[in-house]
Order: C-alpha cells, then structure tokens, then sequence
C-alpha cells in the first residue's frame, strides 16, 4: 500500500480543505506543500498532501476553499498565568521611575500583589476578567492553552484558578492545559517561613487539587527572591510521587542551577533562561527537556542578558516560545508578537519561531504525540493565514493575518462573538 492510499482511509472523510498551502512543521523545517489539502474525521487528521494526489475514491462531507492561504498547526501558548484578577500598572510606571523588580517584590509588590486581588476574586469573577485575554490569543489562531494557578498561594485560591482555567476549556474552542504553581511565591502570612509553606504545598494543596482532577503539572519558581533548589525539589518530589510531570521557572534572574535540577526529574521544560549555564544546556539536552523562552518578560522587564540561544541550538535542545502572558512581567495576550520578540531580541529564524510556537510547545505540554504538526492520526486543530510565506507570521509586528480556526476539525471565524 502507497503513502497515498495509506493516509486514505476505507471510509468519507467529515471535512476537507483545498487550495492551501501546508505547512506541516513536520521535519527540519516548515514542511511545506505547495497547493495542498487536508482531511479530517472525527475531529482527526485523516489525510494531507498535494491536491492532486488526493485519493479518487475519498469523498467529504463538507468541502473548504482555502483561497490560497497558509495552513499551520494551531498554535500552542505553552506558558502563561491569563487567570488573575487586579492590574498592577503601577508598578509598570516604578519600574520606570528605576525601582528594580526584585525590590517591588521585597516590598510585597510582584506576584504578591496580584495574590491579594486574586484571593478576593470568585471563581465566575476570574473567569469572565480572564475571558478578554483567552479570546486574544484565540484570534491569533492558538488552540491550545496551558494555565498556571499561583496567585492564590492557599488551597482555595488555587482551586478557584484551576477551576476557572477548566472553565474557560469547558466554554470556548480551546484546549487548557491547567499547571499548579503553588511554589510561586512565599505568602505574606508565611514571610519568613519558606520551609512551612513548601509542606503546606507539598502534602496539603498538591495532593487536593491533584484528587479533583484539577492539576495536569507541576511547576515551580526557582529563584533568590523565591525557593532554593532545595524547596524546588521536594516539590517535584511531592508531584512525582503522584505521577505528575514537572516544569520549572529557571535561570531567569540568576543562575540557581533550576534548569539542571528539572531536567534530573526529566521535566517536560525550563521556562526563561536568561542565566542558562553551560552545564544546564547539557542537562537539558540529555533529558530533553524543552526550553520555553519567554521574550515578553525579558522585553517588559527590559533585560539585557538573553538566554543562550546558539548553546541550545548547537546542544540539539528544543525551543518553545510563549507569551507568558500575566500581570507583572508580560502583560501580552499576544502569540504573533511573541514570536517577533524570539526574533527580534533572541536571533531565532522564523522558522524556529514557528517551531517554537507549534511541535516544541506541544512537547512541552506533553502533547506531541497529539498536537503541533500536521500529521495523520493528530488531533485536528489548524489555523489558516492570508500570508505569502510561513515567515510573514514572525515578521509583521502588531498584525494578525489569521482567517480562520479549526479546532479537533470544526471551524470557526477567529474573532469568537461571545
């Protein structure tokens, strides 16, 4: 049996798209098929290649013109903290005023902030405030969203976040990846008590959350100004004796070895990176742990020391890109300027952009076998673009070419009306 009747199955297809190019992702590069179409059944990939290969017997329920546009692999925001409540602009316009990061946090601004808003808000309160920065990203064709809890910092908070990330799942043509941080920060009414927090997380919060269904990973921050590696490891303890996956916020303001010691407990990623040492490239490539790099932080917090890209690269490590998209450090509900910033301050291609924001994101959800490339049997989720090349879609700041969403094969216009 032929590569062609192989990917055509013995029964119709529920949908196809014709007149597109693709964009596969699959390979070294882009993948790229000229005049292309993809079919779909049951909300899966059942078919892709050249339009005229496409097999005579097949038949489509429904049949799309792609007028000639781009179709990608939906795009995957693999890393942000969207579910919050309260603005912290203020701190924004210190920061400008010259007050560094780390001292708005010890004067119990940063994270801690947005814990107090957050802590007053109701789970329906977090959603609807969350809803305006979800719909952003799905404009931009992203169909799949991972969201951390950690402005809670006390069980109830923190299932209120989860709960209303699963919501917005629930709600909207979107897939939610939900991620505990409770090891976010240490909460004011434990200040000086790092230690009896980490067990408060460790043998009360997780193991809850984790029973309700509620935690698909565990993260962490490893940081001075957050938990030693020390904390940060019996966290990851705590997760992997409930058989959850591990990522960690590493290496972003200093060298704490995190990346290191997440890729020891063979985490899905290290997210930032900033202060990535020699050693941790290595460990990382060894485990395959996937760099997620966060240039929205890096551009807010207007940093001037970017990860090791060409170390990574050389190493074979893969590179994820994200908004980070949250209150304080990147405020950004915007994948396409994510993408821009890789290449604009980190000297990604834009091919390693759009890598980053497709199979690399998928792996470093966990989702490879099942996202990020368009490949038969995945789950159908694409985006089409009204662009003339794959790298139009890191090189336009500021514009969204996107035309249309497919989400497991159903499509939909990419401005939801809620």
């Amino acid at each position: 049996m032929d590569e062609i009747e192989r990917q055509g199955a013995a029964s119709d297809w529920d949908a196809l798209w014709v007149n597109v190019n693709l964009a596969t992702m699959e390979g070294t590069g882009y993948g790229e098929i000229r005049d292309g179409a993809i079919a779909v059944r049951d909300g899966r990939i059942a078919w892709f290649g050249a339009r005229a290969t496409l097999p005579v017997r097949q038949r489509a329920a429904v049949e799309h013109d792609g007028c000639g546009h781009w179709l990608t692999p939906g795009l995957i925001d693999c890393h942000t903290h969207i579910v919050y409540a309260g603005n912290r602009s203020d701190e924004f316009e210190a920061r400008l005023n010259g007050v560094p990061y780390e001292e708005i946090a010890r004067r119990g601004g940063g994270i801690l902030s947005t814990v107090r808003a957050t802590r007053a808000a109701d789970e329906d309160e977090l959603r609807i405030a969350s809803l305006p920065r979800v719909t952003s990203l799905l404009a931009e064709g992203v169909t799949t969203i991972e969201i951390k809890s950690g402005y809670g910092l006390e069980l109830g908070a923190e299932a209120r976040m989860l709960r209303a990330a699963r919501s917005l799942g629930e709600s909207l043509p979107v897939r939610v990846r939900s991620t505990f941080l409770g090891a976010h920060a240490v909460p004011a009414e434990y200040d000086g008590r790092a230690q009896d927090y980490v067990t408060l997380v460790c043998n009360e919060m997780l193991p809850a959350l984790a029973r309700d269904g509620l935690v698909d990973a565990v993260d962490a921050f490893c940081e001075t100004i957050a938990f030693s590696p020390a904390e940060t490891a019996r966290v990851f303890d705590a997760a992997t004796a409930l058989g959850l996956p591990v990522k960690l916020h590493a290496e972003q303001l200093s060298d704490q070895g995190g990346a290191a010691l997440v890729a020891r407990y063979g985490g899905l990623s290290a997210d930032h990176l900033e202060w990535l040492s020699v050693a941790g490239v290595r460990a990382m490539a060894e485990a395959g742990t996937v760099a997620v790099l966060l240039p929205g932080a890096f551009y807010f917090l207007r940093e001037t020391r970017i990860p090791p890209i060409k170390a990574m690269r050389d190493a074979g490590v893969r590179m994820a890109v994200s908004t980070d998209c949250n209150p304080g450090t990147s405020p950004m509900p915007s994948l396409l300027a994510a993408m821009n910033m890789a290449c604009t301050l980190f000297r990604l291609t834009p091919k390693e952009a759009l890598a980053g924001a497709t199979r690399n994101a998928a792996a470093a959800l966990g989702l490879a076998r099942e996202i990020g490339t368009l490949t038969v049997g995945k789950r159908a989720d694409f985006a089409l673009w009204a662009i003339d090349r794959p790298a139009d879609l890191s090189y336009a700041l500021g514009y969204n070419p996107c035309t249309e969403v497919v989400n497991a094969g159903s499509p939909r216009h990419p401005r939801l009306q809620l």
